[in-house]
């Protein structure tokens, strides 16, 4: 880790460590492989990955939006030989979907055009942004040290739910998109 950079702890829901000893012990295990997260925004896209086991996500890159923003996501995803890419899906507090929601549902389906056959996932986002400026704040960066790191940061956080939703599950979080899935959207 460099100095000077926050070290983000994984939000967790009550008694989600049990839980996930539980599943161990049925038989349930995450995939082995490791996965690449990404979070959406309009200007800029934040990028984590995890190890092979699927212990811990940590903040990669930050990606700009536009022009070449496909092909750089691909090479990330390839130099990490990904089992899977994760999107954030950002769902309203009312379990609605907005604009914000349908440009990820595009951006998700391109990149799984672009990334095939790697499957790729939408899984719900909400409050990551959130605690990640939080946990950034909380660390002593203003607003405008935040912005770069908010967004690979808001992607960790989203990767570590999703290992473990699936952990605890036994089954890959959100809903498969685009070519692994038949093409569906």
């Amino acid at each position: 880790m460099a100095y000077g950079e926050t070290v983000l702890q994984p939000y967790r829901c009550l008694g989600e460590t049990s839980v996930a000893r539980i599943a161990t012990a049925q038989g349930r295990r995450l995939r082995v492989g490791a996965r690449l997260a990404i979070d959406v925004g309009s200007a800029r896209i934040g990028v984590a990955h995890c190890d092979s086991d699927g212990r811990l996500a940590s903040p990669l890159s930050t990606v700009p939006r536009g022009a070449g923003d496909m092909d750089a996501l691909a090479a990330l995803a390839a130099a990490d030989d990904v089992i899977e890419v994760i999107v954030g899906l950002p769902i309203g507090l009312s379990g609605r979907e907005g604009p914000a929601a349908a440009d990820a549902r595009t951006f998700a389906a391109r990149l799984a055009r672009r990334v095939a056959p790697v499957p790729v996932r939408l899984v719900d986002e909400r409050f990551t942004t959130v605690i990640a400026h939080d946990a950034l704040r909380r660390g002593g960066r203003d607003t405008r040290a935040r912005r770069p790191r908010v967004d690979r940061a808001a992607a960790a956080l989203l990767l570590q739910g999703a290992l473990d939703m699936e952990r605890s599950s036994g089954r890959p979080a959100g809903e498969l998109i685009g070519a692994a899935s038949g093409g569906a959207t």
